[in-house]
């Protein structure tokens, strides 16, 4: 558990580091453009304290191929996620780090995986039809996820994990 939280540390430093940015170089990616601001929540358990991110992102892609960045409230972007089939990569100041997965990259940089590819369609307020779903009025059941639309007309969707440790994340996308 102590390996886990001393891996969280650095990548969480360089997010929240407000005073470097990427390296130069980085390529657009084809697909849609969602925005907006993400607050992430893991919560205790055992030993582990809880840990939680908030910052503005923007997701740029599909499943198969895509790109996220994390950025401060100043607009700096601080990581950047990158994938394309056969290809993971964490972009940070510090450098590129490959992952073998999304599932693996969001493990290792927030301590829980998320299922990035279902939030492309969880984020438009329907379940991604790359898995089962039960209907959950005012949202639905995927993937082990309670995703909440209840406020989605105001372009805010909640997603909660309630598996141990349960882990909330809360999104409210910028729109044009």
């Amino acid at each position: 558990m102590r390996r886990r939280s001393a891996a969280l540390a650095l990548p969480l430093a360089a997010l929240l580091s407000a005073c470097a940015s990427l390296p130069a170089g980085t390529r657009p990616t084809a697909g849609e453009t969602l925005a907006g601001r993400l607050a992430l929540r893991v919560d205790a358990i055992g030993d582990e304290q809880p840990r939680s991110v908030v910052a503005a992102f923007e997701l740029q892609g599909a499943p198969e191929a895509g790109r996220l960045n994390l950025s401060t409230p100043m607009g700096t972007v601080m990581a950047q996620a990158r994938w394309e089939p056969g290809r993971v990569v964490l972009v940070t100041p510090q450098g590129e780090t490959p992952y073998p997965s999304l599932e693996a990259l969001t493990r290792d940089v927030l301590g829980e995986s998320l299922p990035v590819a279902a939030m492309f369609d969880w984020l438009h307020g329907r379940p991604w039809p790359g898995a089962a779903h039960v209907a959950n009025p005012p949202g639905f059941r995927q993937l082990g996820w309670a995703v909440d639309l209840a406020r989605f007309a105001d372009d805010t969707i909640v997603a909660v994990r309630e598996a141990a440790p349960a882990v909330t994340v809360r999104v409210k996308l910028d729109r044009s």
